[in-house]
Parts: C-alpha cells; structure tokens; sequence
C-alpha cells in the first residue's frame, strides 16, 4: 500500500526524508492493525496443503471468512493476531524503506534533478522494494510462523516459540542464521515489482494531475486512495 505524505499548502518546505520515513513506517503500521486479521486467513488458506499432502489432518479452512470463522470458534479471537509484534515490526522496517526512501533515491538516479524520467522512478522503485525486503526479511519469516501454527485447546496449546524475540533465537540457532532470510530471492524479486507498480504509477498520476491542474490541494493525492485498493 502506498503511504501518502500532505503537504500544507501554507508551507513551502517539502517533508524531510526523516518525517517521509516515520510517516510511511507508522501509516503502514495503522493499516496492519487493521488488515492483519485477514493476513493471517491468506496464511491459513496457503500452508493447509501441507498437512493434508503429508497425510496430517483435512482441509479444515474454506474461504477467507470461512478461516476466519473457524480460527475464532477453535482457537479464540487471539489468534488472528498471532504474530502482530512480528508484522508491526515488518511495517516499520519494510514501509518505511520502500516508500519512505523513494523520493530520495529518485534523487540518487538523477543526480539531484527535479525532473526524474521513467527509467529513474523505475529504478528507485525497484532498489527500494529490494532494499526493504532484504532488511525487513526476518521480520517477515518470524511473522508467517506464528500465524502459520494451530493452537488447539485440546492439544493443549503447545506453542514453538515464547514471544517473538525468542522466535528469532529459536530460528537462528536451530536453522542457521541464514534460516531468518528464507524466501529473500523471491520476495525481493516479487516487491520489487510491486514497489515499481505501486510508486511510480503514483507519482506519474500524480504529477499530470498537478500539471493540468485537475485537482487541488490535498485532491491531488486522490489517486493513491484508488490505488490502494488494488494495492493492499
């Protein structure tokens, strides 16, 4: 999702690179809060293949407020957050660099030019969508495990890991250091995309819409609204 930073129009100052950084990390934060419910689901639905492939236990999830349902009723309303320091974490780290650093590396690519072409916005997009997965990455696997594992009553809600902390020493000292960093390759090649379509398809929206005058003041950032709604 796309992070979106207003101006007033009474300043003439553009926000620092440290207010466009907090401002991404905390917006994305808000909107975890929100979204991580149906994360989690999204997590269920793709991982319940494996028990059933391996000859564990059924099917037991059937659509995104099917899995929802059946993790409140078998595993309380708790567990729809399972994981939720792990994710507010990934936000911080993840949204704030591939959003809040894309302005300044646009710059990077123009040498300080106002006017950055295609191939520039295309660039910073991709660094910074590479460069926040590479750092936020263990955030991410930590993340997945807790919202991955069942905890059933029944089975006396057995649980892997003590807290989220003790999640990233369990998986660096049973798996290796280079265990937290699982899946980098394809998810920086996966958000690098995303980042590219997400930004730069703001920014150029944004930047005719400015040009023509066609919308005002804070109205200009109307795009990213319907953005979003593709993009979350």
């Amino acid at each position: 999702m796309v992070a979106v930073m207003v101006v007033n129009p009474k300043t003439t100052a553009p926000p620092t690179t440290a207010v466009k950084f907090l401002g991404a990390g905390i917006s994305a934060c808000v909107a975890d809060l929100v979204t991580f419910p149906l994360d989690t689901a999204k997590v269920r639905l793709q991982v319940q293949g494996e028990s059933k492939s391996s000859g564990g236990q059924a099917l037991r999830y059937k659509g995104v407020f099917g899995t929802i349902g059946t993790m409140v009723r078998t595993e309380g309303p708790r567990s729809l957050y399972s994981g939720l320091v792990a994710g507010l974490q990934r936000q911080m780290s993840f949204a704030s660099v591939r959003i809040g650093l894309y302005d300044s590396m646009k710059q990077v690519y123009t040498r300080g030019s106002e006017n950055a072409g295609i191939g520039a916005r295309l660039l910073a997009g991709c660094t910074t969508g590479a460069m926040a997965v590479a750092v936020a990455q263990p955030t991410d696997v930590v993340k997945v495990r807790f919202q991955a594992q069942v905890r059933l009553p029944e089975a006396g809600g057995a649980k892997r890991y003590n807290g989220t902390f003790d999640a990233y020493r369990t998986i660096a000292r049973d798996e290796g250091v280079r265990g937290l960093w699982k899946g980098c390759l394809p998810n920086i090649t996966r958000n690098a995309i995303v980042n590219c379509s997400e930004l730069v398809t703001y920014d150029i929206i944004k930047e005719l819409i400015l040009k023509y005058d066609l919308m005002t003041g804070e109205w200009s950032h109307y795009p990213s609204w319907i953005q979003n709604i593709f993009n979350i």
